[in-house]
């Protein structure tokens, strides 16, 4: 990854994680808790690809592993979100852009009911039960429904700022230059432009001819 997309991923996961832990889990809403952290991640990941995906989700939910009220085994969310950045990478278009916003809504929920099942799932593996006494079916809606409320405000703004972090100010200075160089060119050569200095010099040579036959002239009528 570059710098600017490691400085910027790192700074939005923190601010992610902070907002989390500090705000919307304290809430006490019914269900699962709006996960911020899995939104930031889809949003890098539908911007920067799968692999870079892969790596902030990682990076993202071992910091929520570590983080205080943490009660579950290190390295559990950072599976999760391991996975869900890599697949969330895969629906990254080649030019980056998304032309609506149906797709990132059917990431958003398939993410936020993926993620509840894989950590569920991881969870059962390690003798974690929590899910069952909670009710899967109950985590499953919740989650899916806050995150898509959630996620008009927060992918969308994510999204732009890791395209802005992610553009070279030189390249498009050059490129703003090549455009203006070109563009020029061709109103000189297509509008006319040239013609009009053509007609512009022809004026002048015409005035100076009529100067030096007007001192001519008054050259032969002082003899």
């Amino acid at each position: 990854m570059r710098v600017n997309r490691i400085l910027l991923s790192t700074a939005l996961v923190v601010v992610a994680l902070v907002v989390q832990v500090s705000v919307l889990a304290r809430l006490h809403l019914p269900g699962a808790v709006p996960d911020l952290l899995l939104l930031t991640v889809l949003a890098l990941a539908m911007v920067y690809g799968h692999v870079a995906g892969a790596l902030v989700g990682f990076g993202a939910g071992l910091l929520a592993d570590l983080a205080p009220p943490a009660d579950h085994a290190a390295g559990r969310y950072a599976l999760v979100l391991c996975v869900i950045g890599y697949a969330a990478g895969l629906v990254k278009p080649e030019n980056g852009r998304l032309k609506s916003a149906t797709a990132p809504m059917l990431v958003v929920v398939g993410a936020a009911v993926g993620s509840t099942l894989l950590y569920a799932g991881v969870g059962a593996l390690v003798g974690d039960t929590a899910a069952r006494h909670v009710g899967l079916p109950g985590l499953l809606f919740s989650a899916a429904l806050y995150d898509l409320l959630l996620a008009p405000f927060v992918v969308p703004a994510v999204m732009a700022l890791a395209r802005r972090a992610d553009n070279d100010p030189l390249a498009e200075t050059t490129s703003a230059a090549k455009a203006t160089d070109i563009s020029s060119g061709w109103l000189a050569s297509g509008t006319g432009l040239r013609i009009g200095g053509q007609r512009g010099g022809l004026r002048t040579k015409a005035a100076r001819a009529r100067t030096a036959r007007a001192g001519r002239i008054k050259g032969v009528k002082r003899l």
